[in-house]
């Protein structure tokens, strides 16, 4: 721990030199020093050099508890995790989190190496049925795993995150599913995804998957956005990223939109990310 501190001291001194690093995490104004951080970061290309804007966003309340949002470049997603009494006091919360996350990105152990990519196959074989010999198999859900890993090589946690949080969406709106069935392999899939961003022409081609699965199970959008508000609501408790449970809110939100603004909301099919195209694509 003691050089996990050190280590993060030593990130401040470099990323914000003018900053006294054992007075970062107490600074009041934490949520310029994150700003800071991000422009420096633009400034020196390390990451998201396309994007460098920090994202605020506060839920409506007509009073306490208030809850405030941060979204970071690339897409990572954090928010307060205390009880808070004003607005300005949920954005410094989010913002403390948010800058922690950021400070930690930079520590060697969250990059992508050969050595970060062993043990994270071997902590995923740990916790299935599957073994070793599957990392070196694609067609397996561990095979799949470590070739994205090592697509990744050389990305930071945060950065890998956005391409994990995309195949985490589609695993749970059931284009997985679909694209194995139509003989797809693992691979394909990562590869074409992994061309494109989480952007609101992919939330909605999700939303209107959702809406096809309402007109077939009346009822399941509610349900489903009920659980997708439980458990954003736990996780920012915990203090963890929050994109993927964030992501199913505004998909499932958006979904419920366009089915109580237009009931006669057409088929997704002609707009939606061609499965054929895909499974020709190498």
């Amino acid at each position: 721990m003691d050089r996990t501190l050190e280590s993060l001291r030593h990130i401040i001194a470099q990323v914000l030199p003018h900053r006294d690093p054992a007075l970062v995490f107490k600074d009041l104004n934490v949520v310029s020093m994150l700003q800071e951080f991000w422009e420096s970061k633009q400034q020196q290309r390390a990451a998201f050099p396309s994007e460098g804007v920090v994202v605020y966003e506060s839920l409506p309340s007509p009073g306490p508890p208030f809850v405030s949002y941060v979204t970071l470049p690339g897409g990572s997603c954090f928010g307060n995790f205390q009880c808070c009494l004003s607005r300005a006091e949920a954005r410094r919360d989010a913002a403390k989190v948010a800058l922690i996350n950021s400070l930690f990105n930079e520590l060697p152990s969250r990059r992508i190496t050969k050595e970060f990519i062993m043990e994270s196959v071997q902590e995923a074989v740990a916790s299935t049925s599957g073994t070793l010999d599957d990392a070196d198999d694609p067609s397996t859900s561990i095979g799949a795993y470590h070739y994205m890993l090592e697509s990744n090589m050389g990305k930071t946690m945060l950065e890998f995150q956005e391409l994990m949080t995309i195949f985490q969406l589609l695993h749970w709106n059931g284009s997985l599913k679909a694209l194995r069935e139509t003989k797809c392999s693992r691979q394909e899939v990562i590869s074409y995804y992994s061309q494109y961003s989480l952007d609101e022409k992919m939330r909605s081609h999700m939303a209107l998957d959702w809406i096809m699965k309402e007109r077939e199970l009346p009822g399941v959008l509610s349900q489903e956005l009920r659980m997708a508000l439980r458990e954003l609501e736990e996780a920012r408790k915990a203090g963890q990223e929050l994109r993927f449970y964030k992501e199913k809110k505004e998909i499932l939100s958006l979904a419920l939109t366009q089915i109580y603004s237009d009931p006669d909301t057409s088929s997704p099919s002609d707009d939606q990310l061609s499965l054929t195209a895909l499974c020709g694509y190498h």
